[in-house]
C-alpha cells in the first residue's frame, strides 16, 4: 500500500518528564512528528533514548513518575473531525482504543493476561467495542488467529502454554481486532529468534497491506528498519535528530549518529565492512550535555557544538539537527531549548 500525503497522527513540542524528590528529568524534549495514511514510520535510538517514553505518551498509557508536560498528539480520523489525544478524558480515550489506535507491547509474556484462556481476551475485546454477542466473538477470535497462523483451537490455551513467537503473534492479532487506523508496535520481534522475526514482519508487511492500517514501529535495530520503513525518526537523548526516508537514511545518512547506528550493524547487502560500535554511553538525562547532546561521542565535533544547540533544518530530504549542516551560527533560547522557525 502506497502511503497517502494526509496525515493520520502529528506530533508537535511533545515534552515528557519524570518527576522525582529531586529534580525532573526531560526524558522527551520537543518531538515532532507527522505519520501519514498508510505508512510505516520506524523510531529508531539506543536503549535509553526515550523511544518508549514517546509512544506511551503519544497512546497515553504513561504511569507516574513521567508526566506530559507540553505539546499536543492530534489524531485525524477517516470518520469524525481531528482531536488532541492529550486533551480527552478517560471516558473519551478508551473509545478510541482498539477502534483508532492500538498497541503491540515490547513483552507479549506480560502484555497477555496470564490467568485467562487466549480466547477469553478476545472475545472480552470484541464484545465490549464491537457489541458481538458471545458465539460470535468467539468466530471473529478464530478468524484474527488464522491471519497470523495460529490454529483456532490455541483459543482455548493460557499464554505460558504457547511459544514466544506464537505469544507475540497473538498480541499483533488481538491489536487488531478492532481494525484500528493506528497500531504502535514497541520492538515486537525483541524476545524471538531471527527466523520468527523474519515471519513475525512479513506478516506485519501482508496485513498491513491487506487492511490499510499505519504503523509505528520502535526499535534499536536500523537495519531491521530499512526493510520495513517508509520513513524512520532517530532519536537520541530524548530528541529527534534526524527523520527521512528509510533508504535514505541508509545510504546517506546527514546526522553522525545516525551513520554510527549505521555503521554498528552488518550491511544488508554489498561487500563486507567492519562493523564499529559507536564510544562512550549516552547521555544521562538527568545533567545532560551542553550544546548537542550527541557531541561527547561525535568524531565530527567542532566548536559550535560545545555551547550550541543545534536547530533541526527541514528540506526535501526531511529534517536534521546538526552544526553540520546548519551553516551559519544557530540561535537559542534562553532556556536552551531549540529555537523554532
Amino acid at each position: 500500500m502506497t502511503p497517502s500525503p494526509t496525515p493520520l497522527l502529528t506530533v508537535r513540542d511533545l515534552t515528557v518528564d519524570y518527576y522525582d524528590q529531586v529534580n525532573p528529568v526531560h526524558a522527551v524534549r520537543g518531538v515532532d512528528l507527522t505519520l501519514h495514511r498508510g505508512e510505516t514510520l520506524g523510531i529508531v535510538g539506543e536503549s535509553g533514548c526515550g523511544k518508549s517514553t514517546l509512544v506511551t505518551a503519544v497512546t497515553r498509557l504513561l504511569r507516574p513518575p513521567a508526566v506530559t508536560t507540553a505539546g499536543s498528539v492530534v489524531l485525524h480520523p477517516r470518520d469524525g473531525a481531528p482531536v488532541d489525544l492529550l486533551r480527552l478524558t478517560e471516558r473519551e480515550l478508551n473509545t478510541l482504543r482498539w477502534e483508532k489506535i492500538a498497541v503491540v507491547l515490547q513483552s507479549a509474556m506480560n502484555a497477555l493476561n496470564p490467568v485467562m484462556r487466549l480466547g477469553t481476551q478476545f472475545t472480552d475485546v470484541l464484545r465490549r467495542h464491537r457489541g458481538l454477542s458471545k458465539r460470535a466473538a468467539q468466530e471473529r477470535a478464530a478468524e484474527l488467529l488464522a491471519m497470523v497462523g495460529i490454529p483456532a483451537d490455541r483459543l482455548r490455551s493460557y499464554a505460558h502454554e504457547l511459544s514466544g513467537g506464537m505469544r507475540q503473534r497473538a498480541t499483533i492479532a488481538l491489536a487488531l481486532a478492532c481494525d484500528p487506523d493506528l497500531v504502535v508496535m514497541d520492538e515486537p520481534t525483541t524476545a524471538v529468534d531471527v527466523v520468527m522475526q523474519r515471519q513475525i514482519l512479513r506478516q506485519v508487511a501482508r496485513l498491513k497491506a491487506e487492511l490499510g492500517f499505519s504503523v509505528v514501529f520502535i526499535t534499536h535495530d536500523l537495519s531491521l528498519l530499512i526493510e520495513i520503513a517508509d520513513r524512520i525518526a532517530v532519536m537520541y537523548a530524548g530528541e529527534v535528530v534526524e527523520t527521512g526516508p528509510a533508504r535514505r537514511l541508509y545510504t546517506d545518512p546527514r546526522h553522525p549518529y545516525t551513520a554510527a547506528l549505521r555503521g554498528a550493524f552488518p550491511p544488508l547487502h554489498g561487500p563486507r565492512r567492519e562493523i564499529a560500535g559507536i564510544p562512550g554511553s549516552p547521555p544521562g538525562l538527568r545533567t545532560p550535555p551542553t550544546g548537542c547532546a550527541f557531541h561527547p561521542r561525535c568524531p565530527h565535533r567542532f566548536a559550535p557544538c560545545d555551547h550550541q544547540t543545534p536547530v533541526p533544518t527541514d528540506d526535501e530530504h526531511g529534517t536534521v539537527a546538526c552544526h553540520l549542516l546548519a551553516g551559519p551560527a544557530p540561535t537559542t533560547r534562553e532556556d536552551g531549548r531549540h529555537a523554532r522557525t
